[in-house]
C-alpha cells in the first residue's frame, strides 16, 4: 500500500520532468504497457561518472566544432547545430546502444543543419577534408565532375566503437529538398537487410527531421505509410526531429495546423517522445529508450528534440528581421554545454580546470586538422558506399558507341522460357490465366514471342545468372495492361505462385511489390535500394507514363544528377507506359521531352523500344557493363498486344541491344526520304504508308 501523494510525486517525476511522451492511442496492450514501464522507471536511471563524463566529451566536440568552424570561415555557411548540440551525444549514444542490442549496420538521413558536425563527431569523417571543401577546391574526381555543397554530402563509416562492437554507418547524400532523402534511406536500408545481414534486427534506419520540414512535407506521410508493408518495410526507423521552433523565417504557428509537429506519427500509432535538448541526459535517456524499442517491436519511434537555433537559417542570415522576440531571448540563453558544465560541477563529477583541459585538447586536434588541410591540393570526393560498389567503374563516351553483346544460349532460352510459363500442378487456376500461361508457353516453343514474355524472359535469364530483380509501382504483379502476370493467384486458396522463382535452385530472388499508391515516395525508396544493389535489377513502374510527374522530385534531385553532384551511380530502371492512345491528354504522354531536356554528360539512359527482342537487351544490358546509369523506358501499350510487334529466339540469342534499327523492308533504290522514328509510331507509320501505297520513304528507329 502507499498514499495517493506518492503516486502522484512518483507520476510527476515520470511524465512531468523534461521528457513528456504521447503514446496512449496505441492499441497493442504489450506496447503500451513496455513504454508505461520505461516512463515510470525513468527515474530511477542514473548515470555513472564516466556515462556522464562521456555525454559531457560529445557536447564539447558538438560545440567546439562550431566555434571553430565560425572563427575560421566566417560569414560561410554552416548550417551550425547551436541551440541543438544534445544532438551529438544523442547520435553517439543511439549508436552505441544499438550495437549493444545487436545493430551492425545504421542507415542515415538528414537535411542540412548539424550534417558537418555530426560528419565529424559521428561518422569520423577527417574535419581536414571538411576544411578543404570550405577552403572551395576543385573535387579529386574528373574534370567533368560538378560536385556539390558541403552539407549535402553522404558519407560511410566502419568503426570499431569503444565497447569492441564493429559497425557500420551510413549517411546518404541529401539535395535540399529536405524530406526527400527519407524514402532513399529506406531503400538502403532494404537492400541490405535482403542482400547482406538477412536481418531487419541488424540494419537500422535513422531519420533525422527538422520540424517545418516533417510537418509541411507530404513525403514524410509517404514514409511513414511504407512502414509495415511487405514490400517497404525495414523493421522500424528511428525519427528524431531536431525542433528549432522555426522554418527558416516562418513561425511554427504558420508551419502547420496540428498541435505538433510530429502529429503525423499518429497515423501509424508511433510513440512520440517530446525532450528538452537542454537536458542532455534525458535526451540520451529517450534515445536509447527508442533504440529498445525499435529493436523489440521493429517498429517506428518518434523524438522531437525541442530546441532552439542559435542563428539566422544559416550564418549569414539575420533572425532579427522576422524573430525579434526569440532572438533577444535566444541571446541570453545558455548554450547546453554550458548547462551541464553547471549540472556536472554541482554533482562533483567535473572541474573547471578538467573542462578546459576536455576543450583545449579537441580545439588542439581541429588545429591540426586545418593546418593538414591546406597541404590539400584538392578537396576529396567519397563515393559513400564505395565498398558496395567495389569492382564497378564510371562510364564514359566511348562505352555508349555500341552495346554489348546480351544474348542468351537458345537451350537456355527454351528451357527457362518452359518454366517460367508452366504454372505448378495440383492448383486451381483461373481460366483466362491458364489461358495466358497457356499462351506464353506455346509463343516460346513455337519462336513467336510477345513483349511480356520477352520482358518475363530476360528476368529469367539475368535471375539464373545470379542478379537479383525487384520491381514495385501500382499494380505491377499482374501489370496496368494485363501483359505480366509476374504473380498468379489460385482461385481457391489465393495461393501466391510467381515462376520467376520456381528456375532453379541456384537463382537469385525475383520480388515484384504491388506498391502503396505513391509515386514519390516509392521511386525514392527504389532509387535507394539501386544504389544498394549494384549487382540487382532494381525497377519502378508507373501506372501510366505521365504518374511520373508525382515523383519529379526524385528525378531531378537523384535520378538525373546524383553521379554528378555525389559520385553515386545508380542502375535504377523507369517504365513509363507512354504513347497517345486516344485516352485526350490525360494518361496519353510520358513527357519524353522533360527526360531529353535532362541529359547531359552521360547522366541517364532516354529509350523507347519497338521490338521485344530489343527490349529484352535493354534490360539485360543494364546488368552487363562495368558501370551504372539509370535508364528511362518509355514501355509500350498498343505493342504489348500488336500482331506485328513480336520477335523471334534468335533474335534474343544472338546480338545486343539495337540503338539503330534499319528499315529492312524499304525499297533503296526508291527511297529519297527517310523518317527517324521510334516506339509504336514505326508500326503506325509503316501502315499508313502501305495504305497509301507511299514508296519512297524509309522508317528507321532509333
Amino acid at each position: 500500500a502507499t498514499t495517493l501523494q506518492k503516486i502522484v510525486d512518483h507520476l510527476k517525476l515520470s511524465y512531468c520532468q523534461s521528457i513528456g511522451v504521447e503514446y496512449m492511442y496505441i492499441r497493442t496492450p504489450k506496447r503500451l504497457e513496455w513504454i508505461k514501464n520505461k516512463m515510470e522507471a525513468i527515474d530511477k536511471h542514473v548515470f555513472t561518472k564516466a556515462e556522464k563524463l562521456d555525454i559531457y566529451h560529445k557536447l564539447n566536440q558538438a560545440t567546439s566544432f562550431e566555434s571553430f568552424l565560425g572563427k575560421k570561415f566566417v560569414g560561410q555557411k554552416r548550417f551550425s547545430i547551436e541551440g541543438g548540440e544534445s544532438l551529438i551525444p544523442a547520435l553517439h549514444a543511439l549508436v552505441n546502444r544499438g550495437a549493444d542490442l545487436g545493430i551492425s549496420y545504421f542507415v542515415m538521413g538528414m537535411a542540412h543543419r548539424g550534417r558537418l558536425n555530426t560528419l565529424t563527431n559521428i561518422f569520423q569523417k577527417r574535419p581536414r577534408d571538411i576544411f578543404s571543401e570550405f577552403e572551395g577546391k576543385e573535387f579529386d574526381f574528373d574534370s567533368a565532375f560538378d560536385g556539390d555543397v558541403k552539407y549535402h554530402q553522404g558519407f560511410t563509416s566502419h568503426m570499431t566503437l569503444s565497447n569492441g562492437k564493429e559497425i557500420g554507418v551510413t549517411l546518404s547524400p541529401n539535395p535540399s529538398h529536405l524530406e526527400a532523402v527519407s524514402t532513399v534511406v529506406g531503400g538502403i536500408a532494404r537492400a541490405k537487410i535482403d542482400h547482406v545481414f538477412h536481418d531487419e534486427s541488424k540494419v537500422c534506419p535513422v531519420l533525422i527531421h527538422g520540424d517545418a520540414a516533417v510537418a509541411g512535407q507530404g513525403i514524410v506521410y509517404e514514409t511513414i505509410q511504407m512502414a509495415h508493408l511487405d514490400g517497404y518495410k525495414v523493421g522500424g526507423t528511428i525519427h528524431i526531429v531536431v525542433n528549432n521552433q522555426v522554418g527558416f523565417t516562418t513561425n511554427y504557428l504558420d508551419g502547420r495546423s496540428s498541435t505538433y509537429c510530429t502529429d503525423v506519427a499518429k497515423t501509424t500509432r508511433c510513440p512520440v517522445f517530446h525532450v528538452n535538448g537542454d537536458d542532455v541526459e534525458a535526451v540520451v535517456q529517450a534515445i536509447e529508450i527508442a533504440v529498445e524499442y525499435r529493436q523489440i517491436f521493429k517498429r517506428d519511434i518518434f523524438i522531437d528534440l525541442l530546441c532552439y537555433r542559435k542563428y539566422g537559417h544559416n550564418e549569414g542570415d539575420e533572425p532579427k528581421f522576422t524573430q525579434p522576440s526569440l532572438y533577444n531571448l535566444i541571446a541570453k540563453h545558455p548554450n547546453p554545454k554550458d548547462i551541464y558544465f553547471d549540472q556536472l560541477e554541482k554533482e562533483g563529477h567535473i572541474t573547471s580546470e578538467h573542462a578546459t583541459l576536455v576543450e583545449s585538447e579537441y580545439m588542439d586536434f581541429l588545429t591540426q586538422e586545418f593546418e593538414e588541410s591546406k597541404k590539400n591540393d584538392k578537396a576529396l570526393v567519397y563515393d559513400f558506399l564505395s565498398q558496395t560498389w567495389a569492382g564497378y567503374r564510371h562510364g564514359n563516351s566511348a562505352d555508349f558507341d555500341a552495346s554489348p553483346a546480351t544474348g542468351v544460349a537458345m537451350n537456355t532460352l527454351l528451357d527457362l522460357g518452359k518454366k517460367l510459363g508452366t504454372l505448378p500442378e495440383g492448383k486451381k487456376y483461373f481460366r483466362k490465366i491458364a489461358k495466358i500461361f497457356e499462351d506464353r508457353l506455346n509463343a516460346i516453343t513455337q519462336n513467336k514471342l510477345d513483349w511480356g514474355s520477352a520482358e518475363m524472359l530476360a528476368y529469367a535469364t539475368v535471375l539464373a545468372e545470379g542478379h537479383p530483380v525487384r520491381i514495385s509501382g501500382q499494380d505491377v504483379e499482374r501489370g496496368t495492361f494485363s501483359h505480366r502476370h509476374a504473380v498468379v493467384i489460385t482461385e481457391d486458396t489465393e495461393e501466391e505462385i510467381i515462376t520467376l522463382n520456381l528456375l532453379g535452385k541456384d537463382q537469385a530472388p525475383f520480388t515484384i511489390y504491388n506498391s502503396l499508391l505513391s509515386e514519390y515516395g516509392v521511386l525514392g525508396f527504389e532509387y535507394g535500394y539501386s544504389l544498394a544493389t549494384p549487382n540487382g535489377l532494381t525497377i519502378w513502374e508507373a501506372q501510366f507514363g505521365d504518374f511520373f510527374n508525382g515523383a519529379q522530385i526524385m528525378i531531378d534531385q537523384f535520378i538525373s544528377a546524383g553521379e554528378d553532384k555525389w559520385a553515386t551511380q545508380s542502375g535504377l530502371v523507369l517504365l513509363l507506359p507512354h504513347g497517345y492512345e486516344g485516352q485526350g491528354a490525360e494518361h496519353s504522354s510520358g513527357r519524353m521531352e522533360r527526360f531529353l531536356q535532362q541529359c547531359a554528360d552521360l547522366n541517364m539512359q532516354i529509350v523507347n523500344t519497338s521490338t521485344p527482342a530489343n527490349h529484352f537487351h535493354l534490360l539485360r544490358r543494364q546488368l552487363k557493363r562495368e558501370f551504372r546509369k539509370p535508364l528511362v523506358v518509355f514501355s509500350p501499350k498498343l505493342l504489348l498486344r500488336f500482331p506485328e510487334a513480336v520477335s523471334s529466339l534468335d533474335e534474343m540469342a544472338n546480338g545486343s541491344f539495337q540503338e539503330i534499327i534499319d528499315d529492312a523492308t524499304a525499297k533503296v533504290n526508291l527511297v529519297d526520304t527517310v523518317v527517324l522514328c521510334s516506339g509504336k509510331f514505326y508500326y503506325e507509320a509503316k501502315i499508313k504508308a502501305k495504305e497509301l501505297g507511299i514508296e519512297n520513304y524509309a522508317f528507321v528507329r532509333l
